[in-house]
Parts: C-alpha cells; sequence; structure tokens
C-alpha cells in the first residue's frame, strides 16, 4: 500500500483465512481499490461513548454506494482461523456477520476485544483477520495522529494498492 506517508507492506495469510485473504487479493486484482483511501482513525482519544476501546486506522472504498455494490463474505473468526488481532494486525470491518466486503482496518497495538470473544461488538465474533504488517507500521502509526473529525479524517489519505508475490 503506497500513501503519502510512505508505504505498507502487508502479507496476506491465505493459508488460515482463506476466504477473508482472497476476497482481498481478489479486490486488488479486480482493481476494486483504485480509488482506496484510509479514512477512519480509531485512538484513545476519540471514542468518548464506547466502553471498550480500541486503536485502528480503517481503509477501503468509504463511500457506501460503492462498498453496498459489492459482494459480502462469509464470516472466518479469529477462533476458526487461530489469528488474533495483535499489532500490525489487518482484519475486516463489518457490521454483522456476513457483511464484510472491502472495507478493512490495521490494528495498532494489540487489540484482543477485537478477537472471537471480544466485547467490541455484542454479538462476541469478532472480526476477520487476514495478515499483518511487516513493514511500515511507523506510517500506519502517522496516519492514526491525523487529525479527524468524530474519528474520520479530515483529509482521507489516499491508498494505491498493489500486488506483489
Amino acid at each position: 500500500m503506497k500513501t503519502s506517508f510512505g508505504n505498507i507492506t502487508c502479507e496476506i495469510d491465505t493459508v488460515h483465512a482463506p476466504l477473508t485473504a482472497q476476497n482481498f487479493l481478489n479486490h486488488i486484482k479486480l482493481k476494486t481499490y483504485s480509488d482506496a483511501v484510509f479514512y477512519r482513525v480509531v485512538r484513545l482519544d476519540n471514542q468518548p461513548n464506547s466502553k471498550v476501546k480500541i486503536e485502528v486506522i480503517q481503509g477501503g472504498l468509504y463511500a457506501d454506494e460503492k462498498i453496498d455494490r459489492q459482494s459480502t463474505i462469509p464470516h472466518e473468526t479469529t477462533k476458526i482461523t487461530g489469528l488474533k488481532h495483535l499489532d500490525g494486525t489487518i482484519s475486516m470491518a463489518r457490521n454483522e456477520p456476513g457483511t464484510a466486503s472491502t472495507e478493512f482496518f490495521i490494528c495498532v497495538g494489540d487489540q484482543p476485544e477485537l478477537d472471537f470473544g471480544g466485547n467490541r461488538n455484542v454479538d462476541g465474533q469478532g472480526f476477520a483477520a487476514f495478515g499483518k504488517v511487516i513493514k511500515g507500521m511507523d506510517v500506519v502509526r502517522k496516519i492514526q495522529q491525523l487529525k479527524d473529525t468524530s474519528q474520520f479524517l479530515v483529509e482521507p489519505v489516499k491508498i494505491q494498492i498493489e500486488e506483489a508475490l
């Protein structure tokens, strides 16, 4: 992922999270992410009404009308995959289980409340982790500190997502 703040290199885990990883890779191949941005930052200081605090940056298509045109995928919980939401984990954003499609986030610090059984969502199903940042967490942390209004970046950060083998 190339951004104006630097590059973020991720390793996508097609072995432990095959459905979720393949979905992400398919979107890259289909150029679904051609207008992708990081648009949401969650820090300890910008979620005053949340009982369970997390720290992530979120990216993807951002516009609901674009997201709604994408197919959703079954929910691969961390109980199924064995993956955990640790510092640098890349995972799918969702509403209800089975509604993830294009939106993803990267964990800043360990986020066990996002795993299966965690308390961030009342359903307890957690989020579908499918890879990790292997280079560029300094870039992730820079993006997370940008100016936001109610967690949404004042100026979203354009992402150029490329597949490298």
